[in-house]
């Protein structure tokens, strides 16, 4: 009922905004960097005489209605000089900007959406963005630079730990961040492990978290949106640039196809250090390897295409005997149409492979395993008049989940052909969303998103009693995989089962004055894909699965509440928000569920429900010679798996137990100095709760073994976490008559050698018989130097 009384709100909105407008003309175009071309993604352009302005879109574009009339039209963006120009308006007219980089990057901004009061007025809120350009001067681990890992220095957003993959955001789990490359999914975001990400900074044009408050475009995740585009590549010139550290080297080239036309961009990036270990008669190894790749060709003022991609693969080997390939494959075909001077659309084709396998020569067979999708989606951004936008469009995609492969190396392999079932899935989805000034103070952005998922038929369908896969012992107090009474087979046209979500999204800003606002902010979302994993972070033994008639899909309910305020004149800002969730259909795993190569993995887990809940601060220094931020945030992230009847104890005894990404404080502080033209100072310092964990509370002796008995799930926790991390950018500047720019950066990570626990295990004294904790510790201090270029 609450949702009618919704859809009629926003109806009336709208029509409210349509009925009262007046005759407007229309100013539009696409705002580029001078230098090479590139689109420019949230450029502000700002009409002070009519109190209104605009953002460019995801491809460079704007469009913003006004009455007849001469205005001053300001444009600013980060990183660049900011323009004026003054424009008569007596009929519609398409008008380009070109803006030029800044010479002197002292007032750069490092963390906004934009530099003026714009964003205290707009309803966006739990978003953060950070730009390539400061990316590349924090501190970070061998001195390689890192997307993911300088998101763990905003608030709200964490991990497992070091040498943990992906990332936590509001207590929510690594699943649920829905990770896009040029608008294609990314299964796993990490190389190495979690030691490195598959972003390739030099490729990055744009990166932008969400963390609640989520546009109705976005759907299938239900704790975040990391939105990240490449850049098309220069069409005016060929350039080069690219950098070598101390374990990875990378190199990009870009350049015209046809000049101010089309262009190119290819980049590669790959780590050598195990080479090194060749030098000792090592025979193991871990590397990684990737590549991106984009062209981009302007067919007329209305017509864009754009083929992107993105190839990448780990590989991780221990003495011929066992080796693990994994790594996410993606290619998407873009067309942008300029319907009219109001309307803008995006039309993608996209393909996304993750694979992950396992070679294991010394019992003879390999593992293969992976999951495909095909997407196509339809965007249009409708420009209605200088109050209200709207963006609507349909989203559809199929997917293919091969659980697991085993294939004999040969004839004499011990081992058996096996192969797991595959899964097979539709999901659709249609939104429509409005960005709407409804006063001087009050602004909105509301939306409503409806997603259906369909299961469909597969070569083996297990069927239980009852229809439980999972049954509970009552004499012996567990849960246990439940009989399989038969197997039957249904055809790929037929529907097992069919989910339909309605998915309401608002966020609103109520300005106080010019230089302070609060916000608020509401959404649910529908996630269909469940990573199956017994760990904190993904492996790549982990597997990914569909909803389906045993494993329900997550649903979302997120409150949001914030304050944001700028002082003196932009150069301090702060935000702090408030914010709730809770996340129904969690799965959960009995005690002893084996998670590898199950062919019915729905015998092992039970739908359960998590929550979430905390405060964020961000206080920020923008501009200056010293910048940075302060972030802290304190939170609470729970989960539970109550009986399914009243007999049964669920799991915990069905009782809240802490996530295993639980953290009560996370602070963390960042700072960079520029202390002359051509050095620039920079440095972290990280302070976390320790993790959750789990430690034995009793033993007892069994046939002269000491056997641990451990107590409820995560009531435990392991050391606080913290270190310090230095670093400094030394830039010796372009000599006459030379075209090569380069820097140098020199790290010291864990400056004071904090060895902090990545895990805690239990194992006997051999002297005392006694169980005794061992911490293990990962990094200690590490210093590094890279080398970067540019010509």
């Amino acid at each position: 009922m609450k949702f009618r009384y919704l859809a009629l709100l926003l109806l009336f909105l709208f029509f409210n905004s349509t009925v009262n407008a007046q005759q407007l003309y229309t100013l539009n175009g696409v705002i580029t960097d001078a230098s090479s071309n590139e689109t420019l993604i949230g450029v502000n352009l700002l009409v002070p005489e009519a109190s209104t302005g605009v953002v460019t879109n995801d491809y460079g574009y704007y469009s913003i209605k006004l009455p007849q009339g001469e205005y001053e039209i300001e444009i600013s963006y980060i990183g660049y000089q900011s323009i004026q120009k003054t424009i008569n308006l007596d009929s519609n007219q398409k008008l380009d900007f070109q803006l030029t980089e800044a010479s002197e990057s002292l007032d750069e901004v490092v963390i906004t959406s934009d530099i003026e009061g714009l964003n205290i007025r707009k309803p966006e809120m739990s978003v953060n963005k950070l730009s390539i350009s400061t990316i590349q001067k924090l501190p970070v681990v061998f001195g390689e630079v890192d997307v993911v890992r300088s998101l763990l220095l905003l608030p709200g957003v964490s991990n497992a730990g070091e040498g943990s993959s992906g990332f936590n955001v509001r207590g929510g789990a690594v699943d649920q961040n829905l990770i896009l490359l040029d608008e294609a999914t990314i299964y796993n975001s990490s190389h190495l492990f979690g030691l490195f990400s598959v972003f390739n900074p030099d490729a990055i044009k744009d990166l932008k978290l969400y963390k609640g408050g989520i546009p109705a475009k976005y759907g299938g995740r239900v704790s975040s949106v990391l939105d990240i585009y490449q850049r098309d590549g220069n069409s005016k010139e060929f350039k080069m640039q690219g950098g070598i550290g101390a374990i990875s080297s990378r190199l990009l080239a870009e350049g015209p196809i046809v000049k101010d036309k089309g262009s190119f961009l290819i980049g590669g990036r790959s780590s050598y250090a195990h080479l090194f270990l060749k030098l000792t008669d090592n025979e193991n190894s871990a590397y990684f390897y990737d590549l991106n790749t984009k062209l981009s060709y302007n067919l007329d003022d209305r017509n864009k295409l754009l083929l992107s991609g993105y190839f990448g693969r780990d590989v991780f080997n221990i003495s011929q005997n066992f080796e693990n390939t994994y790594g996410n494959a993606v290619l998407n075909l873009r067309w942008n149409h300029i319907f009219s001077d109001n309307i803008f659309t995006n039309l993608s084709v996209i393909y996304s492979d993750y694979y992950y396998g396992l070679n294991l020569n010394f019992v003879g067979f390999n593992w293969d395993s992976g999951i495909k999708n095909l997407n196509i989606k339809y965007d249009f951004n409708h420009y209605i008049n200088d109050n209200l936008q709207l963006k609507y469009g349909m989203q559809n995609t199929y997917y293919e989940f091969n659980p697991g492969e085993i294939k004999p190396i040969d004839e004499d392999s011990g081992i058996n052909y096996f192969k797991l079932t595959n899964k097979y899935a539709f999901e659709n989805a249609v939104y429509l969303s409005a960005e709407h000034r409804l006063s001087d103070k009050f602004s909105a952005e509301y939306g409503l998103r409806l997603s259906t998922f369909l299961r469909l038929g597969q070569d083996e369908i297990n069927v239980y009693e009852d229809n439980h896969p999972v049954e509970y012992d009552a004499e012996r107090d567990i849960y246990r995989e439940a009989d399989i009474l038969e197997t039957v087979e249904s055809s790929r046209s037929e529907v097992l089962k069919a989910y339909n979500n309605f998915e309401p999204r608002i966020a609103l800003a109520y300005t106080l004055d010019e230089n302070q606002s609060i916000k608020a902010s509401y959404n649910r979302m529908a996630q269909y894909l469940h990573l199956i994993s017994n760990t904190s972070s993904p492996t790549p033994l982990d597997v990914w699965a569909p909803s389906g008639s045993f494993i329900k899909p997550q649903v979302l309910d997120q409150y949001a509440v914030g304050y944001f305020r700028n002082f003196k004149e932009n150069e301090f800002s702060l935000e702090v928000e408030g914010f709730y969730k809770d996340i129904d259909n969690r799965i959960d795993y009995i005690d002893g569920a084996n998670l590898i190569a199950n062919n019915a993995i729905e015998r092992v887990v039970l739908n359960g429900e998590s929550r979430a809940y905390g405060m964020e601060l961000l206080l920020r220094k923008n501009t200056g010679r010293l910048t940075g931020w302060l972030a802290y945030t304190l939170s609470k992230s729970e989960q539970r798996t109550p009986g399914r009847t009243a007999i049964e104890p669920g799991i915990n005894n069905g009782n809240w137990y802490n996530t295993n990404y639980d953290k009560t404080h996370d602070l963390s502080m960042t700072g960079s100095y520029e202390l002359n033209r051509k050095w620039q100072l920079n440095a972290n310092f990280i302070f976390q709760t320790g993790l959750a964990t789990t430690y034995p509370n009793a033993q007892y002796e069994y046939e002269g073994i000491n056997i641990p008995v451990y107590g409820e799930r995560n009531g435990d926790r392991l050391p606080s976490y913290h270190r310090l991390d230095l670093s400094a950018t030394y830039e010796p500047g372009v000599k006459e008559g030379k075209k090569v720019e380069s820097f140098w950066t020199f790290g010291l990570y864990n400056v004071y050698n904090r060895q902090n626990a990545y895990s805690i295990s239990f194992r006997e004294n051999s002297d005392t018989g006694e169980n005794e904790a061992v911490r293990l510790s990962l990094f200690g201090i590490i210093p590094s130097v890279t080398y970067n270029f540019k010509f």
